[in-house]
């Protein structure tokens, strides 16, 4: 399922949506509103996206592996099954820990 859309109205194994790749941040938009996004991240070990900030709170499930968290400067770790809000306009991170 690596290019096509993601089927309205069909269950769809999450994990299956994006593909890691050695070095690299894959990332996938399943849905793009005026209000908002849903996007799906692959992240190789040691990968991350720098700080930043997002007008809608962003929710992080971790799928697989282990990802250290930054909101505001304080770190969280996050592990398989965990997930985090990062708050609407504020400063946050994302690093994997683990793939």
């Amino acid at each position: 399922m690596s290019n096509r859309k993601v089927p309205p109205a069909e269950a769809v194994p999450l994990k299956d949506l994006a593909v890691y790749q050695d070095r690299s941040v894959v990332s996938r938009e399943v849905i793009n509103k005026p209000s908002g996004t849903v996007t799906v991240f692959a992240f190789d070990a040691g990968e991350g996206l720098s700080e930043h900030t997002a007008p809608f709170d962003a929710l992080v499930h971790i799928l697989e592996g282990e990802a250290e968290i930054s909101i505001e400067g304080t770190a969280h770790q996050a592990r398989e099954g965990e997930m985090i809000i990062m708050p609407a306009g504020r400063p946050h991170a994302l690093k994997a820990v683990s793939r």
